[in-house]
């Protein structure tokens, strides 16, 4: 967790990301789910049990660079979420995250859902 604060400092936005390559397959991933809007994957360093991340294939930065026209991708990403929870066995809840900036510990410049779950969540996060 400590790397990935560390790397949400210095990350930047532009230019191609993991998430980009992940999504042309030119790096492997143990994919859940995928579809035209968006693809959903397990998370290669989990911070929980289960950790798997839901990526639109639309390149938006930031939530904060979301716009107006992008509101139906975003509520597909959520959908999408709680599919898969449940595909993989999520019955006693999960936690949908969004990290937003260096603040919010946004390490990859391209908006991405993390979905934890398999154990109870500690209150309040961070």
């Amino acid at each position: 967790m400590a790397d990935e604060i560390a790397k949400a400092q210095t990350a930047q936005p532009g230019g191609d990301t993991i998430f980009g390559k992940i999504i042309r397959k030119e790096i492997p991933a143990n994919i859940i789910y995928e579809d035209d809007q968006c693809i959903a994957f397990h998370d290669v360093t989990p911070q929980a049990p289960t950790h798997f991340l839901v990526v639109p294939r639309k390149p938006i930065p930031q939530i904060s660079k979301a716009e107006d026209s992008d509101a139906a991708l975003l509520g597909h990403l959520m959908l999408v979420g709680r599919k898969c929870a449940e595909q993989v066995g999520l019955l006693n809840g999960y936690r949908m995250v969004l990290n937003e900036g260096p603040h919010g510990g946004q390490s990859v410049y391209h908006i991405h859902l993390h979905i934890l779950g398999g154990r109870q969540l500690g209150w309040p996060p961070g």
